[in-house]
């Protein structure tokens, strides 16, 4: 069998139905919908309770030159048609040297900064009715994210067991919860819940409020990972892997690179200054020793996670297109993946690229790598 290649965080696009199919009754007339905003501006998604629409440029962008790629103007019907029917998606994993994929939303992600969590729930389950359609067509390939609105610890265990009956693979979870924050003691259920759901749950960049960021727009683009980096160092300062060892959590699209260096500035503020911070709770391991262990990073271009690989767990890097979004790799990841991974042995290589992210969500890879066409 050769070794697989699977993407450990792509995306969807949302077709114009994604919501207005599945959501509740009571919220039809609010659900989010594209609309024709004009020439210059194109189709967007319009979101009740959000004061800027979602525009399409950027979520459909892989495999455009950089002078190509403009925020505004796109319309859905030329965007990339496996973003939105998975009939067409394999040809796109066929072209990019991609054997298998775990599927995100797009514009989930940005919903789940709504300050209505009621709105966000009712969102979220029409959003989970659709992506379970849309990955059936080829479950093996496609494993679909969930998403929660946490509304409460105890509603997000029944949603966890509503997304694992739809037959998805993970969830991804929204930034910040309705009730205390994910450290608190109130979601001990919660993660264990997930641990025998033995569903992986992703803090996935662009779901958290981030503050505004000084100088020009590049800026701001740089302050993208912070979010995921942040809750991170919560839930390994908070105690929550103290509390439940077997928990997996997944820092999605916020690279690898600085992993290490996170890892040396946690252990220093507990070794040098845990006295008078004050954890929330004693840990029983250095905080490096739970990263390592509970929390795995995915990446797409990020070169020096590659060089990096032997200063942190390379068996919890996972490597991923971003299909197909502005940033992704698609459809010459072979060509980058050839270069980048050049220093890393078989057995990395190997893991890295297919297999950790095969055992993370238990994924057949005696069927995947079978060929299908498309």
């Amino acid at each position: 069998m050769r070794d697989a290649v699977i993407s450990a965080d792509s995306h969807i696009t949302e077709a114009p139905e994604t919501y207005t199919a599945h959501i509740a009754e009571k919220w039809k007339d609010r659900a989010p919908v594209m609309k024709d905003l004009g020439e210059d501006l194109g189709d967007m998604f319009v979101i009740d309770g959000m004061k800027k629409p979602i525009p399409m440029g950027l979520v459909a962008a892989a495999g455009k030159a950089p002078e190509e790629i403009s925020i505004m103007g796109s319309r859905f019907k030329d965007l990339h048609r496996g973003g939105w029917d998975p009939k067409a998606r394999r040809a796109d994993q066929i072209r990019d040297g991609v054997d298998a994929e775990i599927i995100y939303p797009t514009v989930g992600m940005v919903l789940c900064n709504h300050k209505d969590f009621d709105y966000k729930k009712a969102c979220f389950d029409a959003y989970n009715q659709w992506i379970a359609e849309y990955c059936s067509e080829d479950p093996v390939r496609l494993i679909g994210c969930g998403q929660t609105a946490m509304r409460s610890p105890e509603e997000g265990i029944e949603d966890l067991r509503s997304i694992k009956a739809l037959g998805l693979g993970g969830v991804m979870m929204p930034g910040q919860p309705a009730v205390e924050d994910y450290d608190s003691t109130v979601y001990d259920g919660f993660w264990e819940a997930a641990i025998e759901l033995e569903l992986p749950l992703s803090f996935h960049i662009l779901t958290t409020p981030t503050e505004r960021t000084r100088g020009p727009k590049m800026n701001g683009f740089l302050s993208i990972v912070r979010g995921c980096q942040d809750i991170m160092g919560m839930l390994v300062l908070g105690g929550v892997f103290e509390r439940h060892p077997d928990l997996k959590i997944v820092c999605a699209e916020a690279d690898a690179g600085w992993v290490p260096h996170f890892m040396y500035r946690m252990d220093h503020a507990f070794k040098r200054h845990r006295n008078w911070l004050k954890p929330g709770q004693e840990l029983s391991k250095l905080p490096s020793e739970y990263f390592s262990e509970n929390i795995y990073t995915t990446f797409q271009d990020d070169w020096v996670a590659f060089r990096v690989a032997d200063m942190m767990n390379w068996k919890r890097l996972m490597w991923a297109n971003d299909f197909p979004h502005s940033d992704s790799t698609w459809p010459w990841s072979q060509e980058m993946l050839k270069e980048h991974s050049r220093e890393l042995s078989a057995e990395q290589r190997r893991h890295i690229l297919g297999q950790n992210v095969a055992e993370l969500y238990n994924l057949d890879l005696e069927a995947i790598t079978k060929e299908v066409e498309p």
